[in-house]
């Protein structure tokens, strides 16, 4: 498919010009154009909470969607780091849960990034003793977590 070529070649210039030597996998899923680097010395790409990652991604969105006649998302990773830190803020989320029902207090966590605070709320939406909310200015807030019934 040419969108996933044309994400492939952005994404490979991209690293390139930044010294990485790096293979790119293309795919479309749920709409969305990903691409997967594979690449031996991944945390430089990945940097602090996924914060590196989550730059390149907005580049590479801007770079390919500027050449698409149809503007798609692009989703980039590295070696599955994204489901793996999706799946660990929710375990975070879910014991932190726990423990704002046990303490019978208010829990604020974070700085979080825009996707990471998704997630955590998405992790505690089913749990219906629990309500959460972001609080906070810029790019980077805190999620508060609150048990429903009690002052925290």
């Amino acid at each position: 498919m040419e969108e996933i070529e044309i994400a492939k070649e952005f994404t490979i210039g991209l690293l390139e010009r930044m010294g990485v030597n790096a293979e790119v996998e293309g795919f479309i899923n749920e709409g969305n154009l990903c691409l997967e680097i594979k690449k031996d010395q991944e945390g430089m790409l990945i940097g602090k909470n996924g914060r590196t990652l989550d730059s390149l991604q907005m580049l590479i969105n801007r770079m390919v969607n500027r050449r698409l006649k149809n503007a798609r998302r692009v989703i980039l990773d590295i070696d599955g780091y994204r489901r793996k830190r999706a799946d660990n803020l929710a375990s975070v989320a879910h014991r932190l849960g726990e423990k704002a029902k046990r303490v019978g207090h208010t829990l604020t966590v974070g700085p979080f990034s825009a996707h990471d605070r998704r997630i955590i709320h998405l992790a505690l939406k089913e749990d219906l003793s629990l309500k959460t909310e972001s609080l906070g200015e810029g790019e980077l807030k805190k999620v508060k977590i609150v048990p429903l019934g009690k002052e925290g």
